[in-house]
């Protein structure tokens, strides 16, 4: 195999996109763990311009992290643990985890009170002024640029939550039961037809997309994918648990609106209602969940454990600052009249 070589899976066929990639890859695909990869890791990190918007760093860790999920049938499980591919994800796990620390704004820190960490977030988010890709969305979007929006999301929400939800066994008492109760309504509250992956899964069908996951995984680009990823880091590593944890508060505080103008211009263009119910359906949901994430989850959680206080606010202020750095790279090239994709896909 090649720096482009191809893999397939039974459903979907996707490509490396450099040297790391590749050795990744080959190595999850039958070819076995080595130190090969381990080397290429440092090599990249070191020679990468820019983690963030690195092509072959963050497919090579989006698929390390997908061997954890399961989440792509090609790749073999009993490889989740080998040693030298949890060598290179540290690797690549430090250079991302140090570059968002580098790069990400971080707010003073309050008290470690549920009052004063509910308040912080909430101004955190309010001061939030990265571009609004739903307004775009529901004011002058094409349905053509909704489709984009729609396969954009989809490396996250069809895996909605499940980044949050490993932050469940790290916690205890009055944190745990808020973030449980969140992650219930997520996964449909026991009904199979409410859990929210199946429902931007139905969106994403309604709208003439394949829902297969991973079907669009040449086309999304790199600050795409370091978003799922920085999801994936801190939901992994227990030392990070403040920082999922205040990475679901902003995530929650910045979704309610959004979506209901996301629904309103899907509805402007006419989508069926299938894919606007997705949005419709977070609109009273995530109202209620950024109340709960941000006092009972985060706001409890620094009052019990105040040393993570500061990976709380980090991991809320990370959220923020990387999602508004994707929605300038779609919302750039759609102002250029460009696709946002790495690749145009034939809708």
């Amino acid at each position: 195999m090649t720096a482009s070589a191809l893999v397939s899976d039974t459903a979907v066929a996707f490509a490396s996109r450099g040297p790391l990639s590749d050795a990744v890859l080959r190595a999850l695909t039958g070819g076995g763990g080595d130190a090969e990869h381990s080397a290429l890791a440092l090599e990249a990190v070191t020679a990468s311009a820019d983690i963030l918007r690195d092509d072959d760093v963050q497919l090579a860790l989006f698929i390390l992290y997908a061997s954890s999920y399961g989440s792509l049938p090609s790749i073999d499980p009993s490889l989740e643990w080998d040693p030298h591919l949890i060598t290179t994800r540290r690797i690549l796990e430090d250079a991302l985890e140090r570059t968002l620390r580098e790069v990400v704004p971080m707010p003073a820190l309050p008290e470690p009170t549920v009052d004063a960490v509910g308040r912080s977030l909430f101004a955190l988010a309010a001061a939030d002024t990265g571009p609004s890709l739903s307004r775009h969305i529901a004011k002058k979007g094409t349905r053509e640029q909704a489709e984009e929006m729609l396969i954009q999301r989809s490396a996250y929400t069809l895996r909605e939550a499940d980044p949050h939800s490993w932050a469940i066994p790290r916690l205890t008492g009055r944190a745990k039961a808020a973030l449980v109760e969140i992650q219930s309504d997520e996964y449909g509250g026991g009904r199979p037809n409410r859990v929210h992956q199946v429902l931007f899964a139905n969106a994403m069908r309604a709208a003439g997309l394949d829902d297969t996951y991973g079907a669009y995984l040449d086309d999304l680009p790199a600050i795409t994918l370091a978003s799922f990823n920085m999801m994936s880091m801190f939901g992994l590593n227990r030392r990070l648990v403040g920082a999922i944890v205040g990475h679901l508060a902003a995530f929650e505080m910045t979704s309610s609106i959004p979506c209901r103008l996301y629904a309103d211009g899907l509805r402007r263009l006419d989508f069926h209602e299938d894919v606007v119910e997705y949005f419709a359906e977070h609109v009273e949901a995530d109202a209620v969940h950024e109340q709960i994430a941000a006092r009972d989850l985060a706001g409890s959680l620094a009052e019990d454990r105040p040393d993570l206080l500061e990976d709380i606010m980090f991991g809320a202020a990370a959220c923020l600052a990387v999602d508004g750095w994707t929605g300038e790279h779609i919302l750039g090239a759609w102002t250029a009249g460009e696709s946002s994709l790495r690749q145009r896909v034939s809708l």
